[in-house]
């Protein structure tokens, strides 16, 4: 059954692609913002502030590719998605890019005709349950019931785990990872079980996160990152490239507080200069500035910085870097040369 609901939503958004235009950057730029996809609430990735202002480490893709077409990273209007939705804006062009904790899968990138432009978080499916319930391997949920949004990769996951492993659950249908946080804590479910960083993201926002254990089974991989439509190249250009300067500016020492300076002028390093627009014609070649890649830095720093200031260590999510380090720190966050 969810099978069926899950594939027909794909069919679903796959028909409505045509609709979109093929030239996105023409769009942006006469509208003057850009329209990017987000969730409609995961604290650490995507979640509006006091004041209303989206902030997170998916938020601050959609700032950087802002601030690389238009120059003004605030240049965004936030389109709050659900796992069911999200599909259908962006093949309807209600979006230009989706940024929200979405997995690179074949059939979305073949069947729904989407273009992920990389992996901005290597992540995978990890169960939560209450401290009291004394359960200490996802291994030993057999009868539980599960909270588990729809339109996910966590569906199909669930049901093979528990397949394999001979086991049976109840699932409890959520669409929003808000609903599934009450669900969850109203005991409307024995387990909460998504991408292991939303996991982390959803129990710092609890008033007791000690009291709920995130077990130790990883189920899935869940390669993450923003995607495009199929079709239209030269914007999926932009927001790969995009994502990728900001991981090569980590990797290059270059950050939010020295790459105005190092921009200034060409210096001794050759990739550093064609990065930031003095040496060379890739911004150009994108159709953008010389100094593309420069603001987007200048904007929300570099991939390092997004990931402390977000989602890191020291913050309540309290994500280490692991997978997600550079690769020069034995991680798999890794930028093709700009060259």
């Amino acid at each position: 059954m969810k099978k069926s609901v899950f594939f027909g939503a794909l069919a679903g958004a796959a028909l409505a692609g045509g609709v979109a235009s093929a030239a996105t950057l023409d769009d942006v730029k006469a509208r003057g913002k850009l329209n990017c996809g987000v969730t409609t609430g995961l604290v650490g990735f995507a979640a509006p502030d006091a004041n209303g202002n989206w902030e997170g480490f998916d938020v601050s893709v959609c700032r950087a590719v802002a601030a690389a077409v238009l120059g003004d990273p605030s240049a965004v209007e936030f389109v709050p998605t659900t796992g069911k939705t999200r599909f259908t804006a962006l093949a309807s062009g209600e979006i230009d890019m989706l940024a929200r904790n979405t997995t690179w899968t074949f059939s979305r990138d073949v069947d729904l005709k989407f273009e992920f432009v990389g992996v901005n978080y290597y992540d995978g499916q990890g169960f939560m349950v209450p401290k009291e319930l004394g359960v200490t391997s996802a291994k030993d949920l057999d009868g539980a019931t599960v909270c588990i949004q729809t339109g996910t990769t966590t569906e199909l996951n669930l049901a093979d785990f528990f397949r394999s492993n001979n086991i049976s659950y109840e699932p409890v249908p959520i669409e929003t990872n808000a609903e599934a946080q009450q669900q969850y804590l109203a005991g409307a479910c024995d387990v909460y079980t998504t991408d292991a960083s939303g996991l982390a993201a959803t129990r710092a926002t609890f008033e007791a996160p000690g009291d709920h254990v995130v077990l130790p089974e990883i189920v899935s991989k869940e390669p993450l990152g923003p995607l495009v439509r199929h079709g239209d190249n030269e914007w999926g250009d932009i927001v790969r490239w995009t994502l990728n300067a900001l991981i090569t500016a980590e990797e290059l020492g270059v950050t939010s507080a020295n790459v105005a300076d190092m921009g200034a002028a060409a210096g001794n390093n050759p990739e550093v200069n064609r990065l930031l627009g003095t040496e060379g014609s890739l911004g150009e070649m994108l159709g953008l500035d010389a100094d593309w890649a420069k603001k987007a830095i200048m904007a929300v720093g570099n991939y390092g910085e997004i990931f402390e200031t977000n989602i890191g260590e020291n913050t309540p999510i309290g994500l280490a870097r692991g997978l997600n380090a550079s690769y020069r720190d034995g991680g798999l966050i890794y930028s093709p040369p700009f060259r």
